[in-house]
């Protein structure tokens, strides 16, 4: 009997094996990653903070989606990718059979994924056993944007770019629940410079030093949730799959470069993406996604738009 339960985990880990090695083939044909993501890479580019405690939990084991230090062991869906995984991995299943209580494994939380600090074998034998959750020690660490298990590698880069905003810009700290989710590269630093030009045109019509956390609320306030609003009534989005509100809130600032640039008087916010959402939907405007390469704005030209739209809207 223990003969055939031997047998039966060596032949569960050649399988995965090969599981693991049909992934790498279709993930490099279609040009996918298919890394379990490094939980260094998370920290650095997401700079969380923490670890809290949260003590014993269930957890997911889909939400499960790096490690800390054995994220070249296993693929992204927790299959062992190298052949020295083999005796631990083949023990762990054989307790898996034989029903014993294996200790918690200790997970990082971020966001609403989690990363193996400790179990990764664990976890890799509960997943591909069909196992819905796991016992996990928790410790939770900050993190300023939402992370979910979903997250790609390539999507650390521009969840960086919305960390530093926050970072810079304290919205998340002025207005409480304010979420800026943009999908463009750059699109982040653009919109720092949209609340630069902003203080500056406030200064002017106010003659007063305009302080950065009264420019950030303000511009929030009455540029970008009346621009936003308008966007979320028309509901446009679904016309442009995997964008989002702030990307079409770029849009509209770009389109009031356009019409300054034709000598045409600014609108305000909200009446501008009035205007814009009108014309996408009777076909006059240009889609963003049919510009041209290299016809974007200068960041000047930009925000001489912005700081126009925004003076008519004082």
């Amino acid at each position: 009997m223990a003969d055939e339960l031997q047998a039966r985990v060596i032949m569960d880990f050649s399988r995965v094996r090969a599981k693991a090695f049909f992934r790498d083939v279709v993930a490099y044909v279609r040009g996918k990653p298919n890394d379990l993501l490094p939980f260094d890479a998370v920290k650095e580019r997401l700079r969380i903070g923490g670890p809290i405690y949260r003590g014993v939990r269930t957890v997911p084991v889909a939400q499960i989606v790096g490690s800390v230090n054995r994220y070249r062991d296993f693929d992204r869906a927790f299959l062992p990718t190298q052949s020295h995984t083999a005796e631990r991995w083949q023990k762990i299943n054989r307790a898996f059979y034989e029903e014993v209580n294996l200790p918690p494994v200790l997970l990082f939380k971020v966001g609403e994924a989690y990363f193996v600090v400790d179990g990764n074998h664990r976890v890799s034998v509960a997943k591909e056993q069909g196992q819905a959750f796991i016992d996990a020690e928790v410790r939770e660490c900050a993190v300023r944007v939402p992370l979910t298990a979903e997250v790609q590698p390539e999507d650390l880069v521009i969840l960086g770019e919305r960390v530093e905003f926050l970072e810079r810009s304290g919205l998340d700290r002025l207005r409480s629940g304010a979420q800026i989710e943009l999908t463009v590269l750059g699109g982040y630093d653009r919109v720092l410079e949209h609340i630069a030009v902003h203080r500056y045109f406030m200064g002017l019509d106010w003659r007063r030093d305009i302080g950065e956390d009264e420019a950030v609320g303000h511009w929030y306030d009455v540029v970008y949730r009346p621009i936003v609003r308008v966007i979320g009534e028309a509901d446009v989005l679904s016309d442009f799959p995997g964008r989002t509100e702030g990307d079409l809130y770029l849009w509209v600032i770009d389109h009031q470069h356009f019409l300054a640039q034709q000598g045409e008087q600014l609108s305000e916010p909200a009446a501008a993406a009035q205007e814009f959402v009108e014309q996408l939907e009777t076909g006059s405007l240009l889609p963003v996604s049919e510009t041209p390469k290299g016809s974007a704005p200068s960041a000047e030209s930009r925000l001489a738009a912005a700081g126009g739209a925004e003076r008519d809207a004082g």
